[in-house]
């Protein structure tokens, strides 16, 4: 089976405008991310999913000279984005890591690959609950998605809308469709105030600090480590984790489905 990472990533952000280009170490993200996603085992290959729209140009032009893959599709629809990417690429199994998740574990990419190749779970990801998705869940920084495309054809078979930029996961976890697992980390104490991802300036300055000092190797027991030794490293980030709740339940995709007979 063909598993690939997929990377949605735009420049539009109204949070933090071009954020996929911002340096640490002298690294923009999206670069820093790929190179940690291409040490993963199991996977085939890297393709960041960018927009069709202009606004996304220079996001394009800069992976070229890169030679990082790259696929551009729905400016909104990300399920869409990742259906027709999985076409042109002939990808069985993605494994879905946000342009801004630059925290992700390569052993969890690896591991969610393993699983379904394996078995006939559909869906995997990480998670606080056993039977339930958490989205505010400081896991998710480390922890990608793992969606086989019968399971994506599915639901963008049956969706009603064409917008899927908030919350598209909760299309997988929300419904009794698709077999799907929840790995939970009863031996991972990540602090309740953390977050892993870039949305806000805060964020960013938070992950600049990280990896000033873990450099870009490294994994999520190294952070916990860290910020077990210096925990005022979470002080630039505890004021905007209420913020991003409440933006992400405002933004969230309406997640009705057509009925399936």
């Amino acid at each position: 089976m063909n598993s690939d990472v997929f990377i949605p990533a735009r420049l539009d952000s109204t949070r933090l405008p071009k954020k996929h280009l911002k340096k640490i170490n002298g690294e923009p993200l999206i670069k820093l991310l790929v190179k940690r996603l291409e040490k993963a085992k199991k996977i085939r290959q890297v393709i960041v999913c960018t927009t069709n729209q202009k606004s996304d140009d220079e996001l394009t032009s800069f992976l070229e000279k890169e030679n990082i893959l790259v696929f551009r599709g729905s400016e909104k629809d990300i399920l869409n984005r990742f259906l027709e990417a999985s076409k042109y690429f002939k990808t069985d199994i993605i494994i879905d890591v946000e342009g801004d998740k630059i925290f992700t574990d390569i052993k969890y990419v690896d591991k969610i690959v393993d699983e379904l190749e394996n078995s006939n779970y559909e869906f995997i990801t990480g998670s606080t609950l056993e039977k339930t998705f958490v989205p505010s869940a400081p896991i998710h920084g480390f922890v990608p998605a793992g969606i086989k495309i019968s399971a994506l054809e599915k639901i963008c078979k049956i969706k009603k809308t064409n917008d899927t930029e908030t919350g598209y996961k909760e299309f997988f976890t929300s419904n009794t469709l698709l077999k799907k697992k929840f790995i939970t980390f009863n031996d991972i104490n990540l602090p309740k105030n953390s977050r892993f991802t870039i949305d806000y300036l805060e964020d960013f300055e938070f992950a600049k600090n990280i990896f000033k000092i873990l450099g870009n190797d490294f994994q999520i027991n190294d952070v916990i480590d860290l910020i077990e030794k210096q925990p005022e490293l979470l002080k630039k980030i505890e004021p905007i984790i209420k913020q991003w709740n409440e933006n992400y339940a405002k933004k969230i995709t309406k997640l009705d489905l057509n009925h399936v007979w």
